[in-house]
């Protein structure tokens, strides 16, 4: 711990997506004797042709200026500050596994800078550097100790109607009342017919211009989330084919991330070791390699708590363990996949 703590507290502290790039690549040098390439602001380190991936992210949540009031802090066997659990430590960890390995060849890890905000430029970067691997880990945090076998998939949508404006006190009746379209909207949505664990949730709304102006315009975000990419399918249609009482309706956006469907087999090479899996809500970057057919399994990071909140922590005693567990998962996959022989 001596070695690694100094390194995670490093990451923490690191606020900017600069900062924090040059912490990782400081840290990959460090410990395997090069740094990552960058690829924008991602982070990309090989050696061959890749047959696992780890993947992760370095962006955070919290905005710059969170560490100087919320620094990085160890009480006892906790280690908090922002982005400690999502995913920093999760980064050592990585790290750490990679370094006791003895051959890395074949082995890949990318590191993202904007998973956080959707993974917009990195899921092309992801998905050419999945392509052909046996197996993909994910240094996400996990959910109690438990590893996730499965994600949701996630749509964004945004839901607007147009209207007519016109004075609301002279001529209301001139006017198409685009609020009034929106309010249909939003109960056709809140009554929609939905599989099992799926959710359809409008969230933020905006209308009108002024208080004495018959609103033209009105809108909704909807968030979604989905077990499986035909779930996905029939909740867009459904939202397609709303029609408000009054005014035209467009909507915009979509699934954002597909389903990440389980693994059966990383699952159980994890399970053989003792380690539980869950399914979880929430996406992530391993919903696109699962989407892809590549074996995905989910949740390899940092054991703790309150991820996105205030106070967030890992368990210092828990890296090392989680590093060793993710080392003789790769192993493993390594040893039972032979390298493709090219043609």
């Amino acid at each position: 711990m001596d070695a690694w703590l100094p390194w995670l507290e490093r990451l923490v502290s690191a606020e900017s997506l600069d900062d924090c790039a040059g912490a990782v690549s400081a840290l990959f040098a460090e410990y395997l004797g090069q740094p990552p390439a960058a690829h924008g602001s991602h982070l990309l380190w090989s050696s061959g042709s890749p047959r696992v991936l780890l993947l992760g992210h370095y962006d955070t949540v919290w905005p710059l200026g969170t560490v100087a009031r919320w620094p990085f802090a160890v009480d006892g066997d906790r280690a908090t500050g922002p982005g400690v659990f999502d995913m920093k430590a999760g980064i050592v960890q990585m790290v750490l596994a990679m370094a006791s390995l003895p051959s890395l060849d074949g082995v890949a890890a990318l590191l993202t800078s904007d998973e956080e905000t959707g993974s917009l430029s990195s899921r092309p970067l992801i998905e050419s550097t999945a392509a052909g691997c046996a197996a993909c880990f994910v240094l996400e945090p996990s959910a109690g100790g438990k590893l996730k076998s499965a994600r949701k998939g996630t749509g964004m949508y945004t839901l607007s109607v147009a209207g007519k404006a016109s004075h609301a006190g002279l001529e209301p009746e001139k006017g198409i009342n685009a609020l009034v379209g929106l309010s249909s909207v939003v109960l056709a949505v809140s009554s929609l017919e939905l599989g099992d664990g799926t959710t359809v949730t409008p969230t933020v709304s905006s209308a009108g211009t002024a208080t004495n102006v018959v609103p033209a315009s009105a809108s909704v975000e909807i968030d979604v989330r989905v077990w499986s990419a035909s779930e996905a399918e029939r909740v867009d249609q459904l939202l397609r084919g709303i029609a408000p009482v009054v005014g035209s309706l467009s909507v915009e956006g979509g699934m954002n991330r597909p389903p990440m469907e389980p693994s059966p087999g990383l699952v159980a090479m994890a399970a053989g070791r003792g380690f539980e899996s869950v399914a979880v809500g929430g996406g992530s970057d391993g919903n696109f390699t699962a989407a892809m057919g590549i074996p995905t399994l989910d949740g390899l990071g940092a054991v703790g708590d309150h991820a996105h909140g205030e106070g967030e922590y890992c368990l210092l005693s828990a890296v090392e363990e989680r590093s060793s567990l993710l080392a003789q998962l790769v192993t493993e996959v390594m040893a039972t996949t032979p390298p493709v022989v090219p043609t």
